[in-house]
């Protein structure tokens, strides 16, 4: 994010954050990706290859949107380095 995409992020009444699903595979990313965008859960899902992304957009109390990207990973160990470092656990 360059500097100029939060002073026009801070003139706007949306709020932009991603989030990053990783962990072992089948433990259920797929699931909570399809519960928080869609509501939905499929008990016969299939295994993601790569990675999948959604995004879902919520309006608080006080008229402010918050955007959530949501990105799903494989689970794989090999698909890990591509987020950097992160705690384990």
């Amino acid at each position: 994010m360059r500097p100029s995409d939060i002073v026009s992020l801070a003139s706007t009444d949306t709020i932009l954050t991603a989030v990053v699903l990783i962990g072992d595979t089948h433990v259920g990313k797929s699931n909570l990706l399809l519960r928080f965008t869609r509501n939905e859960f499929n008990i016969e899902s299939k295994t993601t290859i790569g990675v999948e992304f959604a995004t879902q957009t919520y309006t608080t109390q006080s008229d402010k949107k918050i955007k959530a990207q949501i990105w799903d990973t494989a689970g794989e160990i090999a698909l890990r380095s591509a987020w950097g470092t992160h705690p384990d656990g």
